[in-house]
Order: C-alpha cells, then sequence, then structure tokens
C-alpha cells in the first residue's frame, strides 16, 4: 500500500528555499572569485591603498581589455607583494628588477610585460641644488637616503655604484631607508639627508607635476643603464589569461591611452624575459642580497 507523503510545512519550504539561496549564492561567488584578476603593484612611488582610488582609470582599463572584472592592490610593502605572488592571493603583481628576480627565484614567477624604458633603466643620485656633493665620492660621511631595501633603484644599483667608488655604504654613511622614491625626493628636498638615490621616472614625474621642487633639488650622479620594473604573474595563471594581459599593455598607445600610460610613467609597452634580469641577478648575488 502506498503512503502519502507529508505536506511540507510552511517553515520547512522556507528553511529549504534558504538552503537552496545559499548554495546558489556561495556558487555565484565561487565562479565571481575564479573570474576576477588580482593585481598587485609595489608602493614603489609612495602610493599605498588609498592612492588605488587614483589609478581607478587603469584597473577599468584592464577590466574592460581582459573582459573580467580586476581588483587592484598596493600592499604594504615590496617583500608583501612578492609573498602575493607565492602564496596565490596575487595573480599578477608589478615589480621592480630586484623584487622581480626574488619571485621568480622563490616561487617561479613569469615576466609578462615592462615598459620601454625599463631595458635601460637608471638610478638617479640626487641632493639640494646648493649642495657641496657634486660625485659619489663626496658623499663620503655624509647622510644618505635609500628607498626600500628591496628596491632596484632605490638601493640595489646605488649601493653598487657606490662601492664600484671606494665608497662603503656601511662604513662611510650614515643612511637609512624612507621606503619609497617619492620619500626619498622629499626627504633631500627638505634637507632631512644630504642626499639619495631614486627612481628617475618617480623624480621627473615629481617635478614635472610640481610635488617636488626643481629649484631645491640636484641631480649629480646617474647609474649605468639596468632592466628595471615588470608585470609578473604567479606560475599558476593560464596562459591565455598571461597573454591578454600583455596584449592589454602592449596596446596602450599615446595617442589613445595617454591617462592610463601617465599612470603608468610610461610611454610604450613590450614583452618581457628573464633573461633581461641577468645583471640584476648578478649584482644581487655578489651583494648578497639574493
Amino acid at each position: 500500500m502506498s503512503q502519502r507523503l507529508p505536506a511540507m510545512t510552511s517553515g520547512r519550504r522556507a528553511f529549504v528555499g534558504a538552503v537552496f539561496a545559499t548554495a546558489a549564492l556561495q556558487s555565484m561567488r565561487a565562479v565571481a572569485d575564479e573570474a576576477l584578476i588580482r593585481i598587485g603593484m609595489i608602493p614603489d612611488a609612495g602610493a599605498t591603498q588609498v592612492s588605488v582610488e587614483e589609478k581607478a582609470p587603469l584597473q577599468a582599463y584592464l577590466s574592460k581589455a581582459l573582459k573580467r572584472p580586476v581588483r587592484l592592490v598596493i600592499p604594504t610593502n615590496y617583500n608583501a607583494t612578492v609573498e602575493g605572488l607565492g602564496n596565490g592571493s596575487l595573480d599578477v603583481a608589478y615589480l621592480g628588477g630586484l623584487t622581480y628576480i626574488k619571485a621568480h627565484q622563490q616561487y617561479g614567477a613569469v615576466p609578462l610585460v615592462q615598459r620601454e624604458a625599463d631595458r635601460q633603466f637608471h638610478a638617479l643620485f640626487i641632493t639640494q641644488a646648493a649642495s657641496s656633493i657634486h660625485s659619489l665620492q663626496d658623499l663620503k660621511g655624509k647622510t644618505f637616503a635609500f628607498g626600500d631595501i628591496n628596491s632596484t633603484s632605490g638601493h640595489l644599483i646605488p649601493y653598487q655604484d657606490m662601492k664600484s667608488a671606494g665608497i662603503n655604504p656601511d662604513r662611510d654613511l650614515r643612511f637609512r631607508y624612507t621606503g619609497s622614491h617619492a620619500a626619498t625626493v622629499k626627504a633631500v628636498e627638505t634637507g632631512a639627508v644630504d642626499a639619495g638615490a631614486c627612481d628617475e621616472t618617480v623624480f621627473k614625474e615629481m617635478i614635472a607635476s610640481g610635488k617636488a621642487d626643481a629649484a631645491k633639488l640636484r641631480v649629480f650622479a646617474t647609474s649605468a643603464p639596468f632592466a628595471d620594473y615588470v608585470w609578473a604573474a604567479r606560475p599558476g595563471l593560464d596562459a591565455a589569461t598571461q597573454q591578454a594581459i600583455i596584449r592589454a599593455f602592449t596596446n596602450l598607445t599615446p595617442e589613445n591611452d595617454k591617462s592610463i600610460l601617465d599612470i603608468l610613467r610610461g610611454t610604450k609597452f613590450v614583452p618581457a624575459t628573464d633573461a633581461e634580469y641577468a645583471t640584476v641577478r648578478n649584482i644581487a648575488r655578489s651583494l648578497k642580497m639574493l
């Protein structure tokens, strides 16, 4: 004899409905999280998470170009950006040369694209306009500002250049780390230190925008060229997405995308290769910074 199942009460119907709704929402969130591209940028110009708002056009452009939602993040320091690629909390990151080779060595980070200028980049040594410093040798006994300890143009290359000029930074200078290129420029401008080293594009942008006073600052030495910044992917990011990111950057033109390029302090992007960072890698090893 067949038995009729008891009718579902209104309370039970509501409960079952809530369960299905929750499951559906979780499924939608999982799909959304899978589609999201998380991009990190080292705070090279003194950027913080607050300044992501200033980079909103870049985030919007990448979302449109990749046809996927993009979340732009600026971690608290250079190391945190590298760790983000390693632990998977970032899919792509904008790194300096030294942080890239660390991310490549530790986690297998994949170089994607760089500004054309990054192939022949320079570190600038700056001082106050009326300073008595005119060469690297004049730095002996002075106060000096490096940027982040993991910065290529703000620490690694300047440190090597001083050693090559006969200056031992650990013995001959009183130096400090400011944490960013922008902070270094301001420390020199205000006289908090006698001199400092910074990224050439940050320095030029700060002068052009009025964030630093050109009348108070002077470049007294420039490094030899080296490969610096690069956009790199975590090793597990699929090849199709990697190629889409490369296209998104290399398709940028001054005629159509000047506002985006201004945010990136560049005029043209080109594909990047690991081999370009051999010189930086060798310097880092020789200085035991790798």
